[in-house]
């Protein structure tokens, strides 16, 4: 199974992602979505580049690398808490430049994900949390077909206060 479509292609993690994770990771523009708080080493970074040799259900996470047709790396995707007894999992996307997303880039991951979910993971389901604040995110995931299905409230200190986070699910 070739995990491509329209825009983009995933694909696993190389040794060669060290310094893309390094700077996209670090970038505290991203890190109100990914609860980072504070900047990852390269050593660290470089110890979960090896633990991606394990497979997903070793290591119960897998992040892929979405990159253009042309070969150019524009984001990740991340299965975590993978449940093979539930057949379920979390689900992160993050498409990093600025001028690269609203192009059909995380859209076209969300679908690939799914059959890859479905067909090779057999999961039954796949879930995201996102801030209730983040439309365009909710947008993204709505058009994927996920459904909100509960409401968290005042679960994220931003610098604004306090945020409510939404979980969305979408049955497979």
């Amino acid at each position: 199974m070739t995990l491509e479509g329209r825009f983009v292609r995933l694909r696993a993690l190389e040794a060669e992602d060290l310094e893309l994770l390094y700077a996209w990771e670090n970038d505290p523009s991203v890190w109100g979505v990914s609860g980072t708080l504070a900047p990852f080493s390269r050593h660290t970074l470089q110890r979960f580049l090896d633990e991606q040799r394990f497979d997903i259900y070793a290591a119960r996470q897998q992040r892929l690398v979405i990159e253009t047709l042309a070969g150019r790396a524009v984001g990740l995707l991340e299965l975590f808490e993978f449940d093979p007894a539930d057949r379920r999992a979390g689900v992160g996307i993050l498409i990093h430049a600025v001028e690269d997303r609203r192009r059909g880039f995380a859209s076209d991951a969300l679908h690939i994900l799914d059959t890859y979910a479905r067909e090779v993971l057999g999961l039954h389901q796949l879930w995201c949390n996102v801030g209730a604040d983040n439309t365009a995110s909710r947008a993204l995931f709505r058009r994927a077909g996920y459904v909100v299905c509960g409401r968290k409230r005042e679960w994220r200190r931003t610098a604004e206060g306090w945020a409510d986070e939404l979980l969305l699910q979408k049955i497979l």
